[in-house]
């Protein structure tokens, strides 16, 4: 099935009312008492924490988004939900994270936000729509249309054109924890002293939609996540959104080696196996 311009316009309007809604849910249950649960399969602490405001979230979403699922015939997956590979049998999937950043919600600091994207089958994304409840901002792209935030034309790329300071280094709260995340630190100084830069200033907070968002609008920066052979480093609905994003604003998002990130393995939703960069 083929989705003409009006059809993705439609589409993403689906996607930004669910994403609005979701994302008033998840403002009304800030700083309430929350009952939190784990999750037995997840890798990390932050992966491993569910609250009742994920499913909440992910229902008002649901509800939004099911009538475009029945018309254009578009599969989901979900973080909340098991994953039923219909994404690998029909032309395009809604790929949703109600609540990313729910560690960031729990302790009723920013970081958190809504994710919702269209991808093709191929991985390709077609839509990216992210709200920020902390901040009330929404970005979104169509793919060939460039990217809005709060509903006006936005390039984050001529900041570089800037007197050059620092190059911003933002990552998950775990990376300080990483065998390797003194030897990160110490090579991307040098390599952004050689690029004229007064080294790299660093930013750990949030999940991994916000941090992404947080390059954009911290440019000249970097964020990503390195591979590793256990289950992990986030997944499908991480950065589904972000890479249309990405591609919309002509900035890099790619695995670590620099070749496309994939965006629907058939055998794992996990992107461990080759990380992942935006910069």
């Amino acid at each position: 099935m083929k989705l003409s311009a009006s059809d993705l316009s439609l589409l993403c309007q689906y996607a930004i009312s669910a994403a609005y809604q979701a994302g008033e849910i998840i403002t009304q249950y800030t700083f309430r008492p929350l009952t939190v649960n784990n999750k037995q399969d997840a890798s990390s602490i932050a992966s491993q924490v569910v609250t009742e405001v994920d499913y909440l979230a992910q229902d008002v979403i649901l509800q939004t988004l099911s009538s475009s699922c029945m018309e254009y015939d578009l599969a989901l997956l979900t973080e909340e939900s098991p994953d039923t590979l219909e994404r690998l049998e029909k032309d395009f999937f809604w790929c949703i994270d109600p609540l990313d950043g729910t560690l960031s919600f729990i302790e009723s600091t920013p970081g958190y936000s809504v994710s919702i994207a269209l991808l093709a089958r191929d991985g390709t994304p077609y839509i990216g729509v992210i709200y920020d409840p902390v901040e009330q901002t929404l970005y979104h792209a169509i793919k060939g249309r460039g990217v809005l935030r709060n509903a006006k034309p936005w390039n984050p790329l001529p900041v570089l054109a800037a007197p050059k300071s620092s190059l911003t280094l933002i990552g998950d709260p775990s990376f300080a924890a990483h065998r390797l995340y003194s030897k990160v630190q110490a090579g991307l100084e040098n390599i952004a002293i050689d690029m004229g830069y007064n080294g790299i200033n660093t930013i750990l907070h949030g999940g991994a939609v916000m941090n992404a968002c947080c390059v954009l609008e911290h440019a000249p920066a970097c964020y990503f996540k390195l591979p590793k052979p256990e289950n992990g480093g986030g997944c499908l609905w991480d950065y589904a959104a972000t890479a249309c994003l990405f591609t919309e604003a002509g900035a890099v998002v790619s695995d670590i080696h620099g070749k496309p990130l994939y965006l629907n393995h058939s055998d794992s939703i996990f992107m461990n196996r080759r990380g992942v960069l935006y910069a």
